[in-house]
């Protein structure tokens, strides 16, 4: 559920408006997966391309609703923006309420939710909002690469939505505008943080390229391991670049220390240690502290509410 708006909560919609949406994509059958050792995809021509731009897809966070205040307080002291007016809406197929509010900053967009009421499955396992230039041939085109379609295209006040899955489960928002909004491109574009099985890495990746028409800018299979707390092992952590956005993906075993696996987003910032003085500053709880990875340094925050985010500057 994305509220997606400027004066709109998660969306781009007048400030009396505001819907979520969300998409999933699963798998294709065993029949159609791609082996293993299979070549990127060189070509999408046989699927339309359907991404907006990165400054249109938020992060979906979902919070109680005692923590909402603290929670967009906090998240604006520390990168900057403006949030929506709170208000409490209807954002899911079926009946339910639930408080939220659109969070635009330069280093990437939110929709946070505070539920009222108990949340509709699936809705609260989506990562992402992704604003697509049309629906429908957004879900065929996600059917096309492998995805499942969780929750069906469904009407909201300013547009459309779905839920699509894809192999190694990771769940995501399509929604449309009836309206297209317009926003500034991002100053500092975020990572969308992904980690999967290697049963599933190489089909998830090679499906997401086709899908987003995107590229693989990275491979490697012999990553180390501290990045995401297993010091001393090697992982696989492949960086793929689309309209969408950027995307991190870790190949692991699974067996992560505490709260690797947590977060959904990686935030990049020009200063890190000025952003982590501003956050600390702020409420936010700092349970790992700065280090060196393979781009540069990166640390790992908490929220007020409990959201936990990656936080990264790059080596000049």
């Amino acid at each position: 559920m994305s509220l997606f708006g400027l004066n709109r909560p998660l969306r781009a919609v007048t400030a009396a408006s505001c819907v979520a949406s969300v998409v999933f994509g699963l798998a294709f059958g065993a029949a159609t997966a791609f082996a293993d050792d299979a070549q990127y995809p060189t070509t999408t021509a046989q699927t339309p391309a359907v991404a907006v731009g990165p400054q249109y897809d938020t992060t979906h966070v979902y919070v109680a609703s005692a923590d909402l205040d603290a929670f967009v307080s906090s998240f604006l002291a520390t990168f900057g923006g403006k949030a929506s007016p709170r208000a409490v809406f209807t954002v899911t197929p079926t009946p339910s309420k639930t408080a939220s509010q659109y969070v635009q900053t330069p280093v990437g967009m939110l929709s946070v939710f505070a539920f009222e009421t108990p949340v509709p499955y699936p809705f609260g396992n989506e990562r992402t909002g992704y604003l697509v230039t049309d629906i429908d041939k957004a879900v065929h085109a996600a059917r096309a690469a492998g995805a499942d379609v969780i929750v069906e295209p469904f009407d909201d006040p300013i547009g459309k939505d779905a839920i699509i899955q894809w192999p190694g489960g990771l769940t995501m928002q399509l929604y449309w505008h009836t309206k297209a909004p317009s926003y500034a491109p991002l100053e500092l574009v975020p990572d969308n943080r992904v980690y999967v099985s290697k049963y599933e890495a190489s089909n998830f990746i090679r499906r997401f390229v086709h899908f987003s028409h995107g590229k693989v800018v990275s491979d490697n299979r012999h990553a180390d391991g501290a990045e995401i707390g297993k010091n001393g092992e090697t992982i696989r952590r492949v960086r793929i670049e689309s309209g969408f956005g950027n995307m991190l993906v870790f190949v692991t075993d699974g067996k992560l220390p505490y709260p690797y696996g947590r977060e959904t987003t990686g935030y990049r910032v020009a200063d890190l240690d000025a952003t982590l003085q501003k956050a600390q500053a702020a409420g936010v709880q700092v349970l790992v502290a700065p280090a060196q990875n393979t781009q540069g340094r990166t640390a790992m925050v908490e929220f007020p509410g409990g959201y936990v985010a990656e936080l990264h500057q790059l080596a000049k």
